[in-house]
């Protein structure tokens, strides 16, 4: 087992005008600590327009900035959103190569699909084929990242003529890849596809046992077609988690935080008027 941490980047009212620039800067300090201290992974989220929820619009960025800071943790997009009109393929293998030589081969790329109707509609895309959209995406970017030279893409949603990508990974023949998913059905897609499974649904632990098993079973059967160039047969669990001596002492410093994530959640995703499937 493997421990990381998320970053959604979340900022909640009344804002100041350091607000967003404390959030980032304590951030980093923290996988500073993080990597001394021997955890495995940090994890930044991509969101736009999510006041208070996530401010996390360029973890490219923010990631780049960490490698700086740190020697061993792997820096993780969780996810990067890969309809080309949020993220262009070719901009996406740019990054994440540049990233991987900077970090010294240390980046896992998660994508996925884009989730909430005030993103989609901000960048004008369809619901309808969003997930289309990744997959013919995700079949771009890990072209792009391995062929020497890309030897081109017409598509439904992207063309890009025959070019050579530059800079290529570090790692060989890519990052390891990984999938977002919410639902069981999504869980075995990312087990049929040969790609590290996201589950940031929050579940108890025999839903996640059950889950776990799906996906196994998925990766290791005859339906599993690798979208890329390896296979990255791991599941990851996002769950709120806070240490300290002693239970009262860890709600204290920690309730408040997971109260907020939910109301935040709850408001863009379930109850709010930019849940899923409205305007």
């Amino acid at each position: 087992m493997r421990f990381g941490l998320l970053y959604h980047h979340q900022v909640p009212r009344p804002w100041t005008q350091d607000s967003e620039e404390r959030v980032i800067r304590e951030s980093l300090e923290q996988i500073e600590l993080a990597d001394r201290l021997g955890f495995d992974y940090a994890w930044a989220t991509e969101h736009h327009f999510l006041d208070e929820y996530s401010h996390s619009s360029a973890p490219e960025v923010f990631l780049a900035a960490a490698a700086a800071k740190t020697d061993k943790i792997r820096l993780a997009h969780g996810i990067v959103s890969l309809p080309p009109a949020v993220n262009h393929p070719v901009r996406v293998a740019e990054r994440l190569a540049t990233l991987d030589l900077i970090s010294g081969g240390r980046v896992e790329f998660g994508s996925g699909q884009g989730s909430t109707q005030h993103e989609l509609g901000a960048f004008n895309i369809d619901r309808a084929t969003k997930r289309e959209q990744w997959r013919e995406a995700i079949d771009v970017v890990v072209r792009l990242l391995t062929e020497v030279p890309f030897t081109g893409h017409d598509g439904a949603y992207v063309s890009i003529p025959p070019r050579n990508l530059l800079p290529k990974p570090k790692q060989n023949p890519h990052p390891p890849l990984w999938m977002a998913c919410s639902n069981p059905a999504s869980v075995e897609d990312a087990g049929r596809n040969g790609m590290g499974a996201l589950s940031f649904a929050f579940i108890g632990v025999d839903e996640a046992r059950e889950r776990v098993e799906a996906y196994y079973r998925a990766i290791e059967s005859e339906d599993c077609v690798p979208v890329g160039r390896a296979v990255n047969a791991n599941f990851a669990v996002v769950l709120p988690f806070m240490l300290a001596a002693d239970e009262a002492t860890a709600l204290e410093r920690g309730l408040d935080g997971v109260h907020f994530y939910a109301s935040a959640f709850s408001h863009f995703y379930l109850n709010g008027r930019h849940r899923p499937g409205t305007t």
